[in-house]
């Protein structure tokens, strides 16, 4: 590398290494307060526009997700990524130093050093998590360190595999079920679409809105997903919101961290619509330049930029002469938080509609949610009847998930002065769209792609179900409060090898329902491993240093049989501990790994290589006092309809004979 090349990194690791602070983090009451002083909130004049041609449609077949989404492990902040075991025994009374590899880590940029031993990789949010690497320590608990040996990372406190990575699949799984047909079109729903790369499928005048996106990392709909890229889905979802707003969406597309680019492109904008929303760029990394730019529009410019909100505190709020300007955060939830607070009360008094009155029940809250002090924090939820009235389960996928938005029922508020709200605690939830219509049937626990086609077996006889993803012990803990209709599990007893009979309880019952095969995954021409067994392969990878596995997290099915497997070995990657198949399989696919164990359907979606090990038993908790619900009536019959089971062996799963 060149002196010139050289310096220009060690420049560029510094910016990255550093924290750009928000301009001033102020209430949500006074950045409405701020924003709405600038603007002119009249109706707009009258005139005839055509919708899009999408939104209001009904789906003609069900959609299955043809990727993951992340479509790999990433940060979900701006930080380092590290091996965790190399900080174990950080202490502010004993820090411990890692040298920095030379680069820095943005979205969009495949990473291109391994993390090794006592090294880390300073990376931006949301990009790609570098081999070798198990988890991300903030910038905020760190120091930067410059020494005539180079640069280093100083450490105060240990951290546990797995912190602040979204790992791929976890926000969607390749394979699942996104969309079923008769749904109606909406903002959410393209917003999913988008996220896959799905391009298509089978009056006072309404403000034009500008849409813009702006980030390395983006690929437009119907192009080709290149390494470290992701679809820009929030460009659909804003321009979808917008609509159902009042508005009328003008989509300009998605911009590189270019500001001159960025610049010239909100210039047009503004000068050819009546408000400008950007998301993107908000918070602090190194390549995070909208704000900037918005500021170098024209006055009164920023008028905030940080509000005390979870999600939503990059938000940046401003105007040019009358014409309002947001800055949305990047994550989707955060955008579309952010949009119905700030945004679509601006459009739909332009639109000359009244203030939308938003709807609300009150249910109880079955677990303990952490809040952060100091900000606003909303929660998304889904609703189910309980016993006792309605309960709100909260989404377990984050502010990076454009389906955490569109799944849940509503959302509930935690204050700002509050750092937890206790299980069992009643909370107001704001309902999402017109109404929240309970469902038939309720699924708490693990998902399989086998699944869907039993739920879809369920809506042919008219009855609708909602899955709730907590994975298997979530679901145990669902079934003895009496929170579900069923619990899909997959546990095996350590002590017997028997799957799911040891969580049976008094009141819950066993419904078999099919077997997966699992099974050692590897890349094709992996000559280590080609022509072998499951036993011979394992024997190869442990032999091997160089040899890099990828774990399933504790508490899984899978762990337990790879534990068992391991003896008590750890090698290389085994703190590597995705939550998921499909992210197992992504890992592997992508060289981030090269080998792990997850079940043969996720083998085939990622054309990769499967030795079987074992049959997984994945079944059904059945709590007692629902099992004459006519719709649980409805699934124990489609478990059994032979239409049901064949589809079932046509995944490669093994319906149970009893």
């Amino acid at each position: 590398m060149s002196g010139a090349k050289e310096s220009e990194l060690l420049a560029a690791i510094r910016r990255a290494a550093r924290q750009e602070q928000f301009l001033e983090v102020v209430s949500p009451e006074e950045a409405q307060k701020r924003f709405a002083a600038h603007l002119d909130l009249s109706p707009l004049s009258l005139e005839i526009v055509a919708l899009d041609l999408a939104l209001g449609r009904a789906l003609a077949h069900d959609i299955a997700a043809p990727l993951d989404v992340p479509p790999f492990d990433r940060s979900g902040v701006d930080g380092f990524a590290l091996r965790a075991e190399d900080i174990a025994g950080a202490s502010e009374a004993s820090p411990l130093r890692l040298w920095l590899n030379a680069e820095v880590i943005a979205c969009g940029h495949a990473p291109r050093i391994e993390v090794g031993p006592q090294t880390a990789s300073t990376i931006a949010t949301g990009g790609m998590l570098p081999r070798g690497a198990d988890a991300v320590v903030m910038i905020e608990q760190t120091e930067l360190i410059e020494d005539k040996d180079g640069l280093f990372v100083e450490l105060r406190r240990p951290t546990a595999a797995g912190q602040f990575v979204s790992y791929a699949g976890s926000d969607i799984a390749r394979g699942e079920t996104l969309l079923r047909h008769g749904t109606l079109i909406g903002s959410r729903e393209i917003g999913m679409l988008a996220a896959c790369g799905i391009a298509s499928i089978d009056v006072v005048r309404k403000p034009k809105v500008a849409v813009l996106s702006t980030g390395d990392e983006l690929v437009q709909p119907g192009q080709q997903l290149r390494p470290a890229g992701i679809y820009d889905s929030n460009g659909a979802i804003v321009a979808a919101a917008v609509t159902e707003a009042g508005g009328l969406p003008v989509a300009y597309g998605a911009f590189a961290d270019d500001e001159r680019i960025l610049e010239a492109a909100m210039r047009r904008a503004l000068s050819e619509c009546d408000m400008a929303i950007l998301s993107g760029g908000t918070s602090k990394g190194a390549g995070d330049l909208s704000h900037r730019v918005v500021s170098q529009l024209g006055q009164p410019g920023v008028l905030v930029h940080g509000v005390a909100l979870k999600p939503g505190k990059p938000l940046c709020l401003a105007a040019v002469g009358k014409k309002p300007v947001v800055v949305l955060p990047g994550f989707p939830t955060s955008a579309i938080f952010t949009f119905h607070a700030f945004v679509a009360p601006v459009i739909r008094a332009f639109a000359g509609l009244a203030p939308d009155a938003a709807k609300s029940v009150t249910a109880n809250v079955p677990v303990r949610i952490v809040s952060e002090m100091g900000r606003k924090e909303f929660v998304l939820v889904s609703l189910v009847e309980g016993a006792d009235g309605a309960i709100a389960f909260p989404s377990p996928k984050g502010s990076g998930s454009v389906t955490a938005f569109s799944q849940a029922d509503g959302f509930l508020e935690i204050d700002a002065l509050a750092n937890t709200l206790d299980a069992g605690t009643p909370a107001r939830v704001t309902l999402i769209g017109e109404s929240a219509r309970p469902p038939d049937l309720v699924l708490t626990g693990s998902h399989d792609v086998a699944l869907d086609i039993v739920v879809g077996a369920l809506a042919e006889r008219g009855f609708s179900a909602r899955t709730i993803a907590v994975g298997s012990q979530g679901g145990v803990g669902a079934a003895q409060r009496g929170e579900c209709d069923l619990a899909p599990v997959h546990l095996v007893d350590p002590k017997t090898g028997i799957y799911n009979e040891h969580l049976l309880t008094p009141g819950i019952s066993l419904v078999k329902g099919w077997q997966r095969m699992q099974g050692f995954l590897f890349r094709p021409g992996d000559t280590r491993f080609e022509s072998k067994t499951a036993e011979q392969a394992m024997k190869t990878a442990l032999a091997d240093p160089s040899c890099l596995m990828v774990n399933r997290n504790a508490g899984a099915g899978t762990r337990i049989l790879i534990d068992r497997l391991l003896e008590g070995r750890k090698p290389k990657g085994y703190a590597n501990q995705p939550k998921s198949h499909n992210a197992v399989a992504a890992s592997v696919a992508q060289s981030r790994a090269d080998w792990g164990i997850a079940i043969a359907p996720v083998a085939r979606l990622y054309d990769l290589r499967f030795l079987p090990i074992a049959p997984e038993h994945y079944d059904f908790l059945l709590v007692e006092a629902r099992r004459q619900r006519p719709a649980v009536q409805a699934f124990l019959a489609a478990l059994q309809d032979e239409r049901t089971r064949e589809r079932i062996r046509a995944i490669g799963m093994q319906p149970a004979t009893s």
